[in-house]
């Protein structure tokens, strides 16, 4: 794909999409059961309050806007929805046999960007299931963060804060997918070294995001104000023992209170000096 084509990609949307792939029947009917899910779906979750309401909608005026579909490769006799999951599904629960279809040429790029675009369009993904796409468009497809925000019509810095969500510990990932941690909640976390610890807090309380972010800031605050206290007793005792023995030392604490302590000697004569003091107390 030309780079002209993907810095219009979600400005002209769908349409512009299908316009670029080679369209084999603009306006058909298949069997609901004929289709199957598309692979590259960023969505894993559908609402069900508002998939009801599509549910209603359709029931009164039947299905506007055709469902984009492609020939299956793994299932040769069904069809493979590139665009339009939330439909198909309401359209089983409305009792539909047959729904409109747009058949379509696309590869698995395509049908990636076609799922993506539609999603984002209609601000049907959560935070985490837009960031899955994009990596996904970056990992299988070779785009890079500057390519995919081309593409989606979004900022660089956009496309990197949407992507620092999959730097979460799994366990924290699985909260938001389990709807106990929305994404919002999930953003304050990013770059935490105790993210699940305070994920859980932030559950077991029932705070806001708001809520949340002051939480985090007050645990930010305890932590380095604890970290510079704790330096500056080490920085008191690296002092005092170089006054005692006259030579340069070094003490780095590991959070398990286990460390090491270097003595810095400059010749000879330091070293045999640093030795006789350990020979001399062991």
């Amino acid at each position: 794909m030309d780079s002209n084509k993907i810095k219009k990609g979600l400005g002209r949307g769908l349409s512009s999409l299908i316009g670029e792939t080679k369209t084999v029947s603009n306006f058909n009917k298949l069997s609901i059961s004929d289709l199957v899910p598309n692979k590259f779906q960023p969505r894993k979750l559908f609402e069900e309050e508002s998939l009801n309401d599509l549910t209603n909608s359709i029931k009164e005026r039947g299905i506007i806007q055709p469902i984009i579909v492609r020939r299956s490769k793994d299932e040769k006799s069904k069809y493979e929805i590139i665009a339009g999951e939330r439909r198909w599904l309401a359209a089983q629960r409305a009792g539909l046999h047959e729904v409109p279809v747009v058949l379509t040429e696309a590869d698995d790029l395509k049908s990636l960007e076609f799922a993506i675009v539609e999603n984002v369009q209609r601000y049907d993904l959560n935070a985490l299931e837009e960031a899955q796409g994009y990596q996904r468009l970056i990992n299988d497809f070779s785009y890079d963060q500057e390519k995919v925000a081309k593409f989606i019509g979004k900022s660089r810095s956009y496309i990197t804060n949407s992507l620092r969500l999959l730097t979460l510990p799994r366990e924290v990932l699985n909260l938001i997918e389990n709807k106990k941690l929305s994404p919002g909640h999930a953003k304050i976390l990013v770059g935490l070294e105790n993210a699940l610890f305070v994920a859980n807090k932030i559950i077991e309380k029932n705070l806001s995001v708001r809520q949340s972010e002051a939480f985090v800031k007050i645990f930010k605050t305890k932590k380095q104000s604890f970290k510079k206290s704790r330096d500056a007793n080490l920085q008191s005792l690296e002092n005092s023992i170089a006054d005692k023995i006259g030579l340069n030392v070094s003490i780095k604490n590991k959070k398990n209170n286990t460390g090491i302590i270097i003595l810095e000697y400059k010749d000879l004569d330091q070293l045999n000096k640093i030795i006789e003091i350990i020979k001399s107390n062991y």
